[in-house]
């Protein structure tokens, strides 16, 4: 079978079990961090003599809940213990067999941009790639070792990775195509979130589970650790899930200064999820939600709104409606390459008029909407040509 046939595939089924399983990690996530929100201590002496230092009462799907959280660990282990960790690795395999089928195993279309660096051979392109993902892991958790413990180690910590990204997203649009270094950003923070799980959280709770069967002491510095990687995890979730979205809307990643239109953007999702991880706090002790963090992240949203909205063209709007002969022209110089009968990306083919009118819509809307195609603008379209384009959609396509 026809070779990008297969790819499609790929990319298609990979993407769907990544959602799947993103959805379920990022859904307990979100869950346990409100549970730990919004915890109230015990009034029971029972339970206080169990150990719990904190329950919820909740009630979903017709039932009651009470789910209770013990301080260190509950004196006796029970038989059976739920373990999440299958969520975070599925999650990450199945996005990094999707980034190597897409981006990788194609690093001459998707991965490389020539107008931004001329690599000598995809292999190079390839290896910075995995660098990124490499790299970021080891300094992240270098910062977390050495600062995370000190007096505002948290405080601490945050700048220095939120700085540490700035300079991956600058360094990404630099080296590789927007497209692909937005979602390698997004990789590589995802990349430290599941090795968060696998080099920290879940061994940490092996090691809490095994000192109980040995009726050992626990040490608590486990569970610290572990919360606050948990916590890094649940900041991180918001910008990686713009990071991964943003390959669907060229005019993001093709923006001048792009680097940091991903940074506002990345920010604001951590100033929203931060709203929501305070507000859990604040509705338990009665004090005022923090609109504050949510209203800073809109306001970044809006800024880039603005700064990103193209400048008005009075020309134009009374500009008369294109020929079909025009149409024809952009579209054979612009888009035919690979869109033909030999090279039929997406299925898509536009080498004749009928199969012109044919693909219009998606057409519209790759090219003049989303400005997504051509990919890295490889065939140089102007914007006057989209402007174009568009005009001729607009009065029916006549």
């Amino acid at each position: 079978m026809d070779t990008t046939y297969l790819l499609d595939w790929a990319n298609l089924l990979l993407r769907w079990a990544h959602v799947i399983v993103a959805i379920a990690w990022i859904g307990s996530s979100f869950y346990f961090v409100f549970l730990d929100s919004s915890l109230e201590p015990p009034t029971d002496p029972v339970l206080k003599d169990k150990g719990v230092g904190g329950e919820l009462w909740a009630v979903h799907g017709g039932g009651f809940y009470n789910p209770q959280k013990y301080t260190v660990a509950p004196k006796t282990l029970p038989e059976k213990l739920h373990w999440f960790f299958w969520e975070s690795y599925s999650t990450w395999l199945t996005g990094f067999g999707l980034f190597t089928v897409l981006y990788l195993f194609q690093a001459r279309t998707f991965l490389i941009d020539p107008r931004v660096h001329a690599w000598s051979s995809p292999g190079w392109a390839v290896a910075a790639a995995l660098g990124f993902l490499v790299v970021f892991w080891l300094v992240y958790d270098l910062i977390c070792h050495l600062l995370g413990r000190r007096r505002h180690g948290d405080l601490i910590v945050g700048i220095l990775v939120a700085a540490v990204v700035v300079f991956a997203a600058w360094l990404a649009t630099q080296l590789f195509a927007g497209r692909a270094a937005f979602l390698l950003v997004g990789a590589m923070m995802a990349t430290a979130m599941s090795a968060n799980v696998a080099h920290w959280i879940i061994p940490g709770q092996r090691k809490v589970v095994a000192q109980l069967k040995a009726g050992l002491p626990v040490d608590p510095i486990y569970g610290q650790r572990g919360k606050q990687r948990s916590v890094h995890n649940t900041y991180f979730t918001l910008p990686v899930l713009i990071a991964m979205l943003s390959n669907h809307y060229g005019w993001l990643y093709e923006a001048p200064h792009n680097w940091a239109v991903l940074v506002v953007m990345m920010g604001a999702g951590a100033s929203i999820r931060q709203f929501f991880v305070a507000r859990h706090k604040a509705k338990l002790t009665g004090q005022r939600a923090p609109w504050g963090y949510a209203l800073t992240g809109v306001a970044m949203i809006l800024g880039l709104v603005l700064a990103l909205a193209p400048a008005p063209k009075l020309v134009a709007a009374a500009a008369p409606v294109p020929t079909f002969a025009q149409v024809q022209a952009v579209v054979q110089q612009r888009c035919v390459l690979c869109h033909n009968a030999q090279v039929q990306n997406k299925g898509i083919e536009l080498d004749r008029p009928e199969l012109i009118r044919q693909n219009a819509m998606a057409l519209h809307q790759q090219a003049v909407v989303l400005k997504a195609m051509p990919l890295n603008n490889a065939t140089q379209i102007t914007d006057e040509e989209r402007a174009l384009l568009g005009r001729w959609f607009d009065a029916g396509m006549p």
